[in-house]
């Protein structure tokens, strides 16, 4: 196909992006960039060599826009966009860049790890003219057919957030060593669809996923010269592309049937998806980055310019996207309601929401981004999770968003850290943790359900190597050991890192099911990290992002101490599904609810008297007792008839001694049966016990006991 035979119409404005019309039998091609003087679309054929170049022929506002008959899903294309090239003022406009569309449904290829083609070629790192050709070194976008009959599917779970538990999973380091799992679809989005792996999650007992980034990602300069790759994927290119790296279905539009497929295996096992997504930075780095996309198609209205030339990075990733911009605002919310209608997902954790809020003089409450969200109908429907921060000043803003949202809370995990590692000044903090943050999120709207609780994620250390390791182990980064935090708030339990003592490792086994109980235990929407309930290690790296290695992959080779904790997480799991007062949707108040004489939530100490002023402010206070009134938490059983809850008592003692504790009065003098002791594997056969009786706790331990016969 030439130029000169190439038939081209005018086509329409919306909607962006390429979209094949079956009627016409042809590609509508649309971009939005305000700035550009023209636009020219090019065609690739299946090996990426370059075919046609037809400049779009019509302008509608700051749309360019063409119609080519007699195209068909599958094609390659890309564009050329002209302009000034005034880097000094924001203008980077290079038609001798091929940029891909922002709105790409699919995208094939990558850019190229020659380190001959990196900077001075793709990103004009002197700020001097490149007009040397990207085309061949850079990805291309697809065009995507549609597909009713493939968009139909299992109806999607709609849990309420109270009910909900997540499991933050990597799509392709949760499958890449299942045994189960053909090895054709491990790692892919065909693998986590496996029936093997759904079984799993569903026995476990979590009801969402959270998939680290599946939008379609590259690799930063310095991994791919240093023979590494960005594992985690949070360098995103294309917000409307699923991942090809995570396909076994092909670059050129399997990768969409073979995601909508997956969503619709988890929908059909009862899992919600949550997708984490990069919105507030792209793949192109700093301004001496590569052009791929927004910086070529219109760079000052896509990014966060300081005096035209420099990029505001409040990511750490070199630049920040102007979400200020209706125009940047419109491509997120078109991504969004994408990624819901069209592909099924359920939800959003939006990666340092923050820096998406901001105004001109800093987080802004009542951004226009939040307001857009708040009022469309299908994404006001969906679950929103902030991550309530970015690296820019003042950009901490944990309790700072509307509901519906949920966030990200940190002070959870270092709460709770602190008090296991017993670095916590006493019990208050821990209180308000273990019953729904209420001193940060209690607002008009807002419950427990605000909070995503959370002692470890993908950044930092595993679970296991929190209680292995005190100081971060992240040779193999090739970065000297520089990078991860260190802030780590870990205690190895004596010893760096692995050992035979058996003593140490049965204080870290403890300390471990410390964790989860409190983990899984307290109020607000707890967030499991896939292998911690396997005691997964990453040998002490607590920044495993360009490791896609089996440092990084779930290790499924059995392993006796990884089952029983397993079945440890079941058993917790199960204990927050069958009983509501676990999930209560309101913060406790301390007072008596629902016709009941005891106060939804009472707080002792270990001589069984509760806790007075004087305990809250002692910070050597290191045993903790929490009565949770299951009568003043209403569940609704078969026709809706209110049902009352079972009382439970949390017991929690991080001292170093063994500590008596005397089981407190209830209003009806019911008794105590044990339900877990991670100090006392055989804990449940034990008898029941009275009030006034005592429970002994050996150091580092929790204890959760059930209160029998207990009356409203």
């Amino acid at each position: 196909m030439s130029a000169e035979r190439l038939p081209l119409w005018p086509g329409d404005p919306v909607p962006l992006g390429a979209t094949y019309d079956p009627l016409r039998g042809g590609v509508n091609f649309a971009l939005w960039s305000s700035a550009a003087e023209s636009v020219t679309l090019c065609l690739f054929d299946d090996t990426g060599a370059e075919l046609d170049r037809v400049a779009l022929p019509a302008r509608t506002g700051p749309v360019w826009h063409g119609f080519v008959p007699g195209l068909a899903p599958g094609v390659r294309y890309g564009y050329r966009v002209a302009g000034p090239w005034e880097p000094a003022r924001g203008a980077r406009f290079n038609p001798a860049k091929l940029v891909l569309d922002p709105y790409a449904r699919a995208i094939t290829g990558g850019w190229t790890a020659d380190p001959a083609t990196f900077g001075h070629r793709h990103g004009d790192s002197d700020l001097t003219k490149d007009t040397r050709d990207s085309a061949p070194y850079v990805p291309q976008a697809v065009v995507v057919g549609a597909d009713p009959e493939g968009r139909a599917g299992p109806p999607a779970p709609r849990r309420p957030w109270a009910d909900t538990v997540l499991y933050e999973l990597h799509v392709r380091g949760f499958t890449q060593t299942h045994p189960e799992v053909p090895a054709e679809l491990r790692g892919t989005f065909a693998g986590l669809a496996h029936p093997a792996v759904t079984s799993y999650l569903t026995g476990l007992g979590v009801t969402a996923v959270e998939l680290l980034p599946v939008h379609h990602f590259v690799s930063e300069e310095h991994l791919l010269v240093g023979g590494r790759r960005n594992y985690w994927g949070y360098n995103t290119l294309g917000w409307f592309a699923p991942h090809a790296g995570y396909s076994s279905s092909g670059s050129t539009g399997g990768q969409v049937r073979e995601f909508r497929a997956m969503v619709h295996a988890l929908h059909a096992a009862g899992l919600e998806v949550i997708l984490d997504v990069v919105y507030n930075h792209s793949a192109e780095g700093e301004e001496t980055g590569p052009t791929l996309s927004l910086r070529g198609i219109d760079n000052a209205a896509y990014y966060r310019l300081l005096h035209g030339r420099r990029y505001e990075d409040h990511t750490g990733c070199g630049n920040t996207v102007d979400a200020r911009q209706p125009q940047v605002i419109g491509m997120i919310a078109d991504s969004l309601r994408y990624w819901v209608t069209e592909m099924g997902v359920d939800g959003f954790r939006f990666d340092l929401a923050s820096a998406l809020v901001r105004g001109d003089k800093g987080v802004d409450p009542a951004a226009a981004l939040l307001t857009v969200l708040a009022q469309d109908p299908v994404l006001c429907r969906v679950k929103l999770i902030a991550e309530p921060w970015d690296l820019g000043p003042g950009g901490y803003v944990l309790g700072g968003f509307p509901p519906p949202w949920a966030e990200w809370n940190d002070r959870f995990r270092g709460g709770v850290r602190d008090f296991w590692r017993r670095a916590a000044p006493g019990v208050n903090d821990l209180a308000f943790r273990l019953s729904g943050s209420s001193d940060i999120f209690r607002q008009p709207g807002r419950g427990p359900e605000a909070s995503i609780n959370f002692v470890t994620a993908h950044d930092g250390f595993t679970l296991r190597d929190l209680v292995s390791y005190e100081a971060k182990h992240n040779q193999a980064n090739g970065e000297d050991n520089r990078d991860g935090t260190e802030d780590n708030r870990s205690w190895n339990c004596g010893v760096e890192g692995d050992t035979d003592a058996a003593a140490v490792l049965t204080l870290r086994g403890r300390q471990i099911r410390n964790l989860l109980v409190t983990l899984l235990l307290s109020a607000g929407v707890p967030m499991l990290v896939a292998g911690d309930e396997r005691g997964r290690t990453q040998l002490g790296n607590n920044n495993g992002y360009c490791l896609d290695d089996p440092t990084t992959w779930m290790d499924w080779s059995p392993n006796q101490v990884g089952e029983r904790l397993t079945s440890f997480v079941q058993t917790l799991l199960a204990v927050r599904a069958a009983h509501p007062v676990f999930r209560s949707a309101t913060f406790f108040t301390g007072a008596a609810r629902n016709g009941t004489e005891q106060p939804d939530v009472a707080w002792f100490r270990p001589d069984g008297a509760q806790l007075t002023d004087r305990d809250w402010s002692d910070g050597g206070l290191r045993t903790l007792g929490m009565l949770l009134n299951g009568a003043a938490v209403t569940r609704h059983g078969p026709r809706g008839k209110a049902m009352r809850d079972d009382s439970f008592l949390l017991v929690l003692h991080a001292g170093a001694n063994v500590v008596d504790f005397h089981l407190p009065s209830t209003t009806d003098g019911g008794r105590y049966r044990t339900v877990l002791d991670t100090g006392d594997e055989r804990a449940a056969h034990r008898p029941e016990a009275a009030a006034g009786e005592v429970v002994r706790l050996v150091p580092n331990s929790a204890v959760l006991l059930q209160v029998i016969d207990l009356t409203t």
